[in-house]
């Protein structure tokens, strides 16, 4: 009886030495390794998505695309193609140092369908972008009246913690809302970049752990993350209420 061959591995330093990167036209660093679910003018696509001044922030990040991160001790793995036995060991992105830049490694195959490939890429450039630029504070004000106005749900577990914390009273709120206005600016970016790229519902986003941000109210701050970040050349992005039948 034949016995499948566990799937090959190399060291993510490797992989970042010995593979070609390329330029998307918003100047973002990408890389697609082995196998990928989706095609590579998919994920072209997908990083073309990032609006220019938003790229701009992310000069000295590369962004590689590969079956599957392992950790294996102190050592970061990348898998040629998904292997089950190395699927328990994988993470779904892993930011790797090389020089004055940081080279971030996304598991394909553990998510296997473009959308949440997307969101994983997305999520990882909105950490980026707010961790140099910071929160707009048109947006922090808007943010921070909807939790006044106590507004249902939260776009996020992190942003549902911090609110909890920012809006009790008695201990340190100022500095949870300042990491509240973070985590909710952080995740506005990430959903508004899906939904430039995808079509994407409403329930889509839902998770089981909080109540994901009422629906008028995630709708006023992604327009507004529209507004600060208008879409590529080639890119739309749309709020419909209702879809048609």
């Amino acid at each position: 009886m034949s016995q499948a061959t566990q799937a090959p591995t190399r060291p993510a330093a490797e992989v970042i030495r010995q593979t070609s990167v390329s330029q998307a036209g918003n100047d973002i660093c990408y890389a697609v390794v082995g196998e990928a679910p989706v095609t590579n003018s998919e994920l072209e696509r997908m990083v073309s998505t990032v609006p220019q001044p938003m790229a701009a922030a992310l000069r000295r990040k590369a962004y590689y695309f590969v079956p599957l991160t392992v950790n294996s001790g102190d050592e970061t793995l990348i898998a040629e193609r998904y292997d089950v036995a190395l699927s328990d060991n994988a993470v779904c992105h892993r930011n790797i140092t090389a020089g004055d830049s940081q080279c971030v490694f996304i598991s394909t195959r553990l998510m296997d369908e473009k959308f949440s490939i997307a969101f994983e890429f997305y999520i990882n450039v909105a950490h980026a972008f707010v961790d140099e630029a910071g929160v707009s504070q048109q947006f922090a004000d808007m943010v921070w009246k909807q939790a006044q106005d106590r507004v249902r749900g939260e776009s996020s577990m992190d942003a549902h913690e911090m609110r909890k914390l920012a809006t009790a009273p008695g201990g340190d709120t100022e500095k949870a809302k300042t990491e509240y206005f973070v985590s909710a600016f952080r995740d506005a970016i990430a959903i508004y970049l899906l939904a430039s790229y995808l079509d994407v519902d409403y329930y889509d986003l839902r998770e089981r752990d909080y109540t994901l941000l009422a629906p008028a109210a995630l709708a006023e701050r992604l327009r507004m993350v529209n507004q600060l970040f208008p879409p590529n050349p080639g890119f739309e992005f749309h709020i419909y209420h209702r879809r048609k039948q």
